[in-house]
Order: C-alpha cells, then sequence, then structure tokens
C-alpha cells in the first residue's frame, strides 16, 4: 500500500513536496479502504438512483492507487491538511464523512459500550496459548465490526466508533520508563511475532 501511494506521491508532486504529502496519502488510502470495507460513504441521490458512484474513487471496481489518485487530485490543500488529524472534518463536496480515528481494542471493545473484556496483553501473553490469544482477537474484531456497522446505521460517527484501532501494541517490551508496559504482550521475541500473524 505505501508503495502505491509513494510511488503516487513521485509522479504527482515535486520531490520537496512528496514528504509532506506522504503520510496524507497514506490516511487517504486508508479512508479508501474503510469505505469499500464498511460502505462508509454517503450515497448522493444520482448513485441512489442510478446504481453508479457519483465519483470514481467510490468505485469499489477501480483499484485502490486509481481510487487514491481520483480523491486526492479532488482534495483542496485545506481539505488534505485536515485529514491529518484524529479528528478528520467530513469532506461534503466529495461525499467523505468525518471519521475519528482514535478507537482502542487492548483487551476488548469497551470504550464503545458495553463489550467482553479480557485481560491485559501482558496477562494474555503469559499464558503463552497462541490459539486463545488468536480466540480472544477474533472475538474482539467480530464484536469491533458489529458495534461499527451498529453505529453507522445510526449516523453515529464520534470516538471509539469507527474500525481504526490503536491497539494492541506488538511491540516488544524494552524500557519500563515508558510506562505502558501492560499494553504489550511480552518482553521476548516470541508472542509478538505470533500476535503479529495473528492480526
Amino acid at each position: 500500500m505505501l508503495c502505491l501511494i509513494n510511488q503516487h506521491a513521485e509522479q504527482r508532486l515535486p520531490k520537496n513536496e512528496n514528504k509532506k504529502t506522504l503520510i496524507l496519502a497514506s490516511l487517504t488510502s486508508t479512508i479508501l479502504l474503510s469505505c469499500s470495507a464498511t460502505d462508509w460513504l454517503a450515497k448522493s441521490e444520482v448513485q441512489a438512483s442510478t446504481g453508479k458512484p457519483t465519483f470514481a474513487f467510490q468505485d469499489e471496481n477501480l483499484s485502490v492507487e486509481q481510487r487514491v489518485n481520483d480523491l486526492v487530485s479532488q482534495m483542496t490543500l485545506e481539505e488534505k491538511v485536515g485529514q491529518l488529524f484524529d479528528k478528520a472534518p467530513a469532506i461534503e463536496r466529495l461525499q467523505v464523512p468525518a471519521y475519528k480515528w482514535w478507537n482502542e481494542a487492548l483487551h476488548g471493545v469497551a470504550r464503545a459500550g458495553t463489550a467482553t473484556v479480557f485481560p491485559q496483553a501482558i496477562g494474555l501473553a503469559a499464558t503463552f496459548d497462541e490459539d486463545l490469544m488468536l480466540k480472544v482477537g477474533t472475538a474482539i474484531s467480530d464484536e469491533g465490526r458489529a458495534k461499527h456497522h451498529a453505529f453507522l446505521a445510526e449516523n453515529n460517527r464520534s470516538m471509539y466508533t469507527g474500525l481504526t484501532y490503536w491497539s494492541p501494541n506488538i511491540n516488544i517490551f524494552r524500557d519500563p520508563r515508558w510506562g505502558r508496559s501492560r499494553k504489550l504482550t511480552v518482553k521476548t521475541h516470541t508472542l509478538p511475532r505470533a500476535s503479529q500473524s495473528i492480526l
């Protein structure tokens, strides 16, 4: 994905602008993937009556690269900058709704209402049971997806309703001064590697 975005930046922008827009393009591709995965974009009257997308970037039959190129080319500088924050505003003229990037699923999706809550990551890791971790991860992802669809049905796009989860963290715990050791699985490389394969 980042390779496609980087190619987009190199082809469309002067070299001194590449670094400034790489993050934006990455976020834009995430928006597009979210759109196709969750029917995230509102449908216009034209799209509702004809069944055809209003914009090319809404067409799930196109490649991600084509969709990214189309969306980014239509965004103003102000709109691009606005997408760099965790509370990304809507771009109404392009039918892109507001999106809150902040959600967590460290040991359940409880910040978004009632959910199954599991032990902290370091507690799960202490079991050294990869099958158990897969089951926990599957339950969390199923609940997260179900909650997201329920929120969309209510047109609720507030914090903790999206599919962008900032945890669990699969890094190795190296320095206790960080203060968030409970968010990591273990000090060794074995379980984080297993966690990556599960994710």
